[in-house]
């Protein structure tokens, strides 16, 4: 990011660093000032912590072009900062940002660059990594001598409270305990100073002023106390090197990527860090923050930030692309299907932008059928326990487009995992499916127990004669509906073998030995 803002600043634009918190701004302002102190870049942090004036001054500098490189917190977000050249924004922790502020930061001017970084993707961002919308990159070497952070999911105990801080004190080290309501925030710290006499406590939270909490954060960074009790203010980016211990008072109430995040605030040098997930009671947890506090305490090695989110994609959903929702299912149509279509809108816009031939303007191809046949298909997470692998298979099933790739994904499966389950060959019979409802023009198939319906395209490629065979085959079962293009059914298939296979059949009979005018205007006869 310093590179990439240096860069910008020597072509003649400006570069906006967008932090969520006052404290990461001032600790980044101190980084650029002293890294650019020889380059001649004039740097300036905006925060609640600069004067009124003196803010007034930097934003007419800003407009005018006379600031290279702004720091802030949300008040580079407000109406009156205007820029005078703006060519790159720095959006760091950037899960703590909502859609409309990062939307606001893209209006500021047309062709801005802008670089995203966090430990922890929104699942709406890694969702549209994953749909080639924004290119990533990983970061997964921990510095030299880390060690991973030790994490402990337990009920609310003062024992274990006191156990932790007496470790912690005993190596000369210090504390964070996190607790997230600022009107208990007092009595929890007097609490805690019966419980632990022994530890100096001081406390930090948003709503402090700002000299005030500019002070207490400058004490703890220079050890003059032990214990800080403080809100989730300490989030983004605090560095304590000589802090390695780290309670999270309610922990259940936290999000997946904040429980990350709270706990990166240890372990920052070479000495064992560890971390308290505490909760009221373990036995009561709503079953979506038990997954959460299950995944937190599995995923404790270092570099794990990226197998955390696609966790939380999958816990949470992916929320909406044009849309303000974060995370989130779409339920209509479902994430792999919503997933396919946006990737082929993506194809068509990537190949406008390459070429200015109009005829470069479709689609490559169309979105594959939607197949429902009411069974459980897909690839357990007993069978693969590693979310993000399964992540990737998904992908790779969806991106396969003939049957020789089907077959040869299926025998690396057995190969790598064993024997497939009944719901991974239901997921690959149904893949299989889709590829041959594609080549039929099929659009949407859906098979339950009683009754089932067949869409098609308009110039839907199919066996006029195999459809009359299909049709007295099914005498009193099957119909045709001029309407809406599609075949209705009524059957009892009370299992998904049934469903299966009376699906292959249908395919088998609607497949056409030619494709031509001559077959086009049978069907049109046949139809008519």
């Amino acid at each position: 990011a310093l590179r990439a803002a240096l860069v910008a600043v020597a072509n003649g634009y400006q570069v906006a660093v967008v932090v969520p918190t006052t404290l990461l701004a001032q600790q980044h302002y101190d980084v650029f000032v002293d890294r650019f102190a020889e380059f001649g870049v004039e740097t300036k942090l905006l925060s609640r912590m600069v004067k009124s004036k003196q803010a007034k001054e930097i934003v007419a500098a800003l407009e005018e072009g006379r600031v290279d490189i702004v720091i802030g917190t949300h008040r580079l977000l407000q109406s009156d900062i205007h820029f005078s050249n703006l060519g790159l924004i720095i959006i760091d922790e950037e899960h703590r940002f909502g859609v409309r502020q990062k939307e606001h930061l893209k209006k500021l001017r047309s062709q801005v660059d802008i670089l995203t970084m966090t430990a922890t993707p929104i699942p709406r961002t890694l969702s549209m990594v994953l749909n080639e919308i924004r290119d990533i990159s990983i970061i997964a070497s921990p510095p030299d001598n880390r060690l991973s952070i030790r994490t402990f999911v337990r009920n609310w105990d003062p024992a274990i409270v006191r156990e932790a801080c007496l470790r912690e004190l005993g190596r000369g080290g210090q504390i964070f305990y996190v607790h997230n309501e600022v009107h208990s925030i007092v009595r929890v710290a007097r609490e805690l100073k019966k419980i632990v006499p022994e530890a100096k406590i001081d406390i930090a939270h948003g709503q402090m002023p700002k000299l005030e909490l500019e002070r207490v954060m400058k004490n703890y960074y220079l050890r003059k106390f032990d214990l800080l009790v403080c809100s989730t203010i300490i989030e983004s980016g605090i560095d304590i090197p000589s802090a390695n211990t780290i309670i999270i008072d309610k922990a259940s109430s936290f999000g997946l990527a904040q429980l990350h995040q709270l706990r990166g605030r240890v372990g920052r040098s070479h000495h064992q860090a560890y971390a308290y997930l505490l909760v009221p009671s373990k036995e009561f947890l709503r079953s979506d923050a038990r997954r959460r506090l299950e995944a937190i305490a599995a995923f404790d090695q270092l570099g794990m930030g990226y197998v955390i989110a696609t966790h939380d994609l999958e816990i949470r959903g992916a929320g909406t692309l044009l849309g303000q929702w974060q995370s989130g299912t779409i339920n209509e149509v479902g994430y792999s299907m919503y997933s396919e279509i946006l990737q082929q809108s993506i194809r068509s816009i990537k190949k406008l932008n390459s070429n200015t031939t109009d005829n470069d303007c479709s689609v490559d191809e169309d979105p594959s059928a939607e197949i429902n046949l009411h069974l459980t298909a897909l690839l357990p997470d007993r069978w693969i326990p590693d979310v993000n692998m399964r992540l990737t298979l998904y992908r790779r099933l969806a991106a396969s487009k003939d049957v020789a790739t089907l077959n040869q994904m299926k025998r690396e499966l057995i190969d790598r995992f064993g024997k497939l389950p009944k719901p991974v060959n239901d997921l690959f019979q149904i893949h299989h499916i889709k590829l041959q409802c594609s080549q039929l023009g099929i659009i949407k198939i859906n098979l339950g127990t009683k009754f089932g319906k067949v869409e098609f395209k308009s110039d839907a490629n199919i066996s006029m004669d195999g459809l009359k065979k299909l049709l007295t085959n099914y005498a009193g079962k099957a119909r045709l509906n001029a309407d809406d293009s599609s075949l209705q059914l009524s059957h009892n298939l009370p299992e998904g073998n049934q469903r299966i296979s009376t699906t292959l059949e249908i395919i088998d009979s609607l497949f056409s030995d030619d494709v031509g005018q001559s077959s086009q205007s049978h069907a049109e006869e046949d139809i008519a």
